[in-house]
């Protein structure tokens, strides 16, 4: 079992930063990569990016490039998503996800969800 717990979320104005954070436990060594994912309103869930624990190797959705950024603390097993130059169709439920490679490679989703935060982004 992992279980993750995200915090971070919040309202913030176009142009705005928010940084997310998905803390990892339990069995973190079973999934090698883990990565974010969200929700708009009426949409489906999306990949946003990931990061792999031992190489860091990250892959991001297109529209975020330049804008978000993953990373990660071994030591203290999280996962951060820091977000830049925040636009209103940023507006999603941001989920942590943790799973295998694929994860990265082509933004397959792992077995393990966090609850989800909030992330509002006000015009």
């Amino acid at each position: 079992q992992v279980q993750l717990v995200e915090s971070g979320g919040g309202l913030v104005q176009a142009g705005g930063s928010l940084r997310l954070s998905c803390a990892a436990s339990g069995r973190t060594f079973s999934r090698p990569a883990v990565g974010w994912f969200r929700q708009g309103p009426g949409k489906e869930r999306e990949f946003v990016a990931a990061i792999n624990w031992n190489s860091g190797r990250t892959n991001y959705k297109d529209s975020v490039k330049g804008r978000f950024t993953i990373s990660r603390d071994n030591a203290k097993n999280t996962v951060y998503l820091q977000m830049n130059s925040l636009k209103p169709e940023d507006t999603a439920v941001y989920y942590c996800n943790a799973g295998y490679n694929s994860l990265v490679a082509n933004g397959r989703p792992g077995d393990y969800w966090g609850q989800g935060t909030q992330v509002t982004v006000s015009s």
